[in-house]
């Protein structure tokens, strides 16, 4: 019952604004909004990273606007986390995730703000971005986007509850308001069924890959050796899928610390870890980067640390290249003969 109120409320708020598209503000660069239908760990943030490289690579100079989830120490405003690759600001001002976007990303800004209007003013006008990719924001409707982009996770759409009974944030037929769906898939036809299903046209899809392990103590590559024992940890939205992915690379993972999602690590999380390790012989401790970022703050950490790297990219690479580059030259078009218009107009009205 309340998973049907909820999804009723969801679909009359999607509604409103789209009959209302006047009250959506605008920001003045292409919006390319990256979201999703449920709530944690379907990918988006790894993707939104991914389109990012992918406008730097066709020559732009994109911002990433995040609402910096769980921020330890929010500011009023806009939070500016990093310009083009250079850190400008830190863990708890900027949040886990920016600040890990921040610390990847070369070419590209990335700002954190509730209010992501205001950040991508700021990027317009200060940090010259030429064009914004919005983390997060398919619900975000009081924003104008002009191509929607919507990441659909391995079984995302198992379960067509709607909040608090399942895990969707709207029913699934707001998908088909999507301009493209990039689908957890192993190949171009799967990622199509979904689309498909969903009625939307356009779909690409993306495979996560775990990375060598890298030393926290000093970023380097680490071959560890067969037979090291292994305990996992994770502060993600589906730590078991980390360990999974840790198990099918061919580690000895002996045990598991799981906290939740976005949790900020304290003296005395270190504590109950480096006990986990004494008790179980473990020969390291492997976490995700977006627990690495919060960890490396204690070092040195009282057990060897290993973060494993997540990456992905969405495919088929050239194509979705292409059809952003495509998509960014109608937008650009669609909005200078909307000025001229407008101009012609007010020349008229004038005379």
């Amino acid at each position: 019952m309340l998973s049907g109120l909820y999804g009723t409320l969801a679909a009359r708020r999607r509604r409103w604004y789209e009959a209302r598209p006047e009250v959506r503000r605008r920001l003045r660069r292409p919006v390319v909004s990256v979201g999703s239908l449920t709530v944690g760990g379907s990918g988006k943030t790894p993707v939104a990273a991914d389109v990012a490289r992918v406008l730097v690579s066709i020559g732009e100079h994109p911002a990433l606007l995040s609402r910096g989830y769980r921020r330890t120490n929010p500011r009023d405003g806009v939070v500016v986390a990093s310009v083009r690759g250079a850190i400008k600001s830190d863990l708890g001002q900027a949040g886990d995730e920016p600040f890990m976007l921040a610390s990847q990303l070369s070419g590209v800004s990335v700002l954190v703000s509730d209010d992501r209007y205001l950040a991508g003013t700021l990027a317009e006008t200060h940090l010259g971005a030429t064009a914004h990719v919005l983390d997060d924001g398919f619900q975000h409707l009081t924003l104008h986007r002009d191509v929607d982009l919507l990441v659909v996770g391995q079984d995302d759409l198992a379960d067509t509850r709607t909040l608090p009974g399942g895990r969707l944030r709207e029913p699934v037929d707001a998908a088909g308001r999507a301009d493209g769906l990039i689908v957890e898939a192993q190949d171009a036809d799967s990622a199509r069924a979904v689309a498909e299903r969903v009625g939307v046209e356009e779909s690409f899809h993306f495979t996560k890959t775990l990375e060598r392990p890298l030393d926290a103590a000093d970023t380097r590559e680490t071959e560890v050796p067969d037979g090291a024992r292994v305990l996992a940890l994770a502060g993600i939205a589906k730590p078991q899928r980390f360990v999974e992915a840790l198990r099918a690379t061919g580690y000895d993972v002996a045990d598991i610390v799981t906290v939740r999602d976005h949790h900020p690590y304290v003296a005395r999380d270190l504590h109950r870890i480096a006990d986990r390790v004494r008790r179980l012989g473990a020969d390291y401790v492997m976490t995700t980067e977006k627990d690495f970022v919060k960890l490396r703050q204690f070092a040195p950490l009282p057990f060897p640390l290993l973060w494993v790297p997540l990456r992905l990219s969405v495919k088929p690479a050239e194509r979705f290249r292409a059809w952003m580059a495509e998509r960014l030259v109608a937008i650009r078009g669609a909005s200078a003969e909307s000025a001229r218009l407008s101009d012609a107009a007010e020349g008229e009205a004038a005379r």
